[in-house]
Order: C-alpha cells, then structure tokens, then sequence
C-alpha cells in the first residue's frame, strides 16, 4: 500500500468541506471500521464521485496494496435455450425457439477444451441457459472428462439458477448434488444468477428462478464444503439505492459466516433487444460510484472485479481508481452473454500482454493469478 499517498489523501477529504454524515462515514472507514446500511445508502445519495473514488481507493490499497489480478480463461455457454424468460436478458432464447440458439453436446464442448490444449489457460468458466437435457448426468460426464483430459485446468461453472433446476430435476438435496458436482471436478462457481435480492424487484425481472435464500443457501452450502464461489449483483435497471445496499448486507453477512465469497462483480444492465428495452443504462459515472461503495460496503470481500468484458476496457481501467482490483481474464471471445445485450466489447478478447498494458497504463501493478487468487507472476517489471 501507498502510506504516503493514502494518508494524504486522507487527511485532504477530512479536511474537505463535506458533510457531517459523509466524513463520520470517512473516519469510519479510515479507522477500519464496518459501515451500517444506512451509511450505505448516504454514500449513494450524497456522497460525490471524487470523494467515494478516494475512500474506496484507501480500502482496495489497504486491501491489495497496488495489484490488479487477473487470470488467463476462456468461457464455455453450453446452451442459450432456457426454461426461464428474464426480462432483463438477451441471450437467452425459450425452448420454443430453440431454433434460434445452440445446446453444446459433451463431444461438443470437449472439442474446445482441446483447442486450448497448448495454452496456459488455468480456468474454463461454463455457465449458460437451462434446458432439461443438460442435467445432472450431463455435467458429472462433462467435467469428468475435462478433469480426465487435463486435470490442472480449473472448473468454474453453474450458478444457483443452474443448480437448483438440475438439483430438482434429479431429487436432490443441495448438499448431495454439490457433493457429486465435487466429486466429478467442479473446482469453484462463478456468482451469476444473484440479479438483486429483493423479491419485489427480483420477480418483476426475474420470476421463477430460484429464490433469494436458494441463490444464498447453495453457496452457503458449497462454502461449508470447503470450496469458493463469486457473487454478483445486477444494478443499473429499477432497483433502487436501498435494494444495491440490502443486496450486499446480505452478500456481507453471508461471508461473515463463511469467508467463501473470492470477488464481488458488479454486473451492469444493458437495455439491448430484451423485455427491458425502455430502461434507460445508467451512465460511466454511476459505474464507478457503483464499484466505489461496493468496495467501501463489503468490508470482508478480499477482491471488486470489474468485468471488462461487459463495461468495456476504458471504463475497467478508469474502475481501477475506484475500488476495483480485478479484471477478470483473457477471455479470448469466448461469451456472447453481453455482447448480445450491446456491450461495448463485441469480440471480447484479451491477450496477456494487452491485459499487462492497460493496466501498467493507469500505473497499477499486474498480477496474473489462478482462479483461487494464488499468483502465478507477477508482472510488476517489463
């Protein structure tokens, strides 16, 4: 960490003339101190972009001094057929329209595996629709080979959403179905499907998936099992400030509990060819005032990703002054689930080298690490 530049940079906002509620928040802060919802939501109604950019910079300095990781990965959406109909979404297609998307076999997605074969790929990140042929047979065999094939290659995949439809499917308990998912080599679950917590919102754009406390409980579970996962958070359509904050007191107190939670990603709506379309996308500012009390808020998550994928790499490498200490991976154009809704990368792909750059360019230091955050090199000299 930067002591001198923090603690300047700390006694300049103290210092400030802003409010009485916003530098109470700041000392808190300052002083390690856990922040109430409250406080949460001030932060998003009062506070400025330039005082949340400095306070959550203290935080992610304080945290990972001035690292920003990021790993070498590639995507695999089995399917974009899905039981579900979101509204938000705009990859998905209904199986009644299954003409109009894909559903991967085994053979299929075993296929690009072995493209990598020669790559230093350490993670394949697989997560798509739902459909009742993907079950749970299905991913025992397809993880089964890859772990087979190369067994160094970490398994990140399925989502609660996935979870529970193919755990109900086959008459399990999550525990039992986790175990066996464990067993066949799932390594770690990515944090989708979280959308936002509050049940008015969440059944507005989300209907019929899993609950709240399911998408809570199955990683609550997977955590007791010894294993990791990510979270998320959809922002930016019509929840509110209160909803953000309710959706990361549960996420904090949920880690409280366990420590399992690697990263936080915040996720942002995009308003392309979906059911949501007349919702307007929040602006690069909100973005960053996101990240800034995400990182701020959740005092016990190690990491805040910003998933340039989805927010485009400008708008990453500018997240990376507010709280941001991630960049997810290479990717290597391998996801279609926001280029489809209009992201600004449409081919999102990556090199090494390119992720070096963009990050050595906002004078942080790069850090490849594995899925699990163990650091594989550190890129800090040329």
């Amino acid at each position: 960490m930067n002591i001198t530049h923090s603690s300047h940079s700390s006694t300049t906002l103290l210092n400030s003339g802003v409010s009485g509620n916003l530098k109470a928040i700041a000392q808190k802060v300052y002083a390690g101190e856990r922040i109430t919802f409250e406080e949460g939501v001030t932060l998003y109604k009062e506070a400025s972009l330039g005082f949340l950019g400095t306070l959550a910079n203290f935080v992610r300095e304080k945290k990972n001094n001035n690292y920003v990781y990021f790993n070498h990965n590639f995507h695999i959406e089995p399917t974009n057929i899905c039981v579900y109909a979101c509204s938000f979404c705009s990859y998905s297609r209904l199986i009644k329209h299954r003409e109009q998307g894909w559903e991967l076999t085994v053979e299929q997605i075993m296929a690009i595996i072995k493209k990598y074969d020669e790559q230093a790929v350490t993670e394949v990140h697989i997560t798509g629709g739902v459909v009742p042929k993907q079950d749970l047979n299905f991913y025992t065999e397809l993880f089964s080979q890859i772990k087979k094939h190369r067994p160094d290659l970490h398994i990140k995949a399925l989502t609660p959403v996935e979870l529970h439809y193919i755990f109900k499917k086959s008459k399990l308990s999550y525990a039992e179905g986790l175990k066996v998912l464990k067993e066949a080599g799932l390594g770690s679950m990515p944090g989708g499907g979280a959308e936002i917590f509050d049940k008015d919102i969440r059944d507005k754009i989300a209907g019929g998936k899993c609950s709240t406390e399911e998408w809570l409980s199955i990683h609550e579970i997977w955590h007791g099992m010894g294993c990791h996962s990510n979270a998320t958070m959809l922002y930016g359509h019509i929840e509110t400030f209160e909803h953000r904050i309710d959706h990361m007191e549960r996420l904090r107190q949920l880690q409280d509990k366990t420590k399992g939670f690697n990263a936080f990603i915040p996720l942002k709506f995009r308003n392309k060819e979906n059911e949501m379309a007349h919702v307007p996308e929040v602006s690069v500012i909100e973005d960053l005032r996101n990240y800034a009390v995400a990182r701020i808020y959740l005092d016990n998550f190690q990491h805040i990703k910003a998933y340039w994928a989805m927010i485009g790499r400008n708008t990453a490498q500018l997240s990376l002054n507010f709280g941001t200490d991630d960049l997810d991976g290479t990717i290597d154009d391998t996801t279609k689930i926001y280029s489809m809704a209009g992201a600004e990368e449409q081919s999102p792909k990556l090199s090494t080298q390119e992720l070096v750059d963009l990050i050595r360019a906002v004078g942080r230091t790069p850090v490849e690490r594995d899925t699990l955050y163990n650091i594989i090199k550190d890129h800090s000299t040329i």
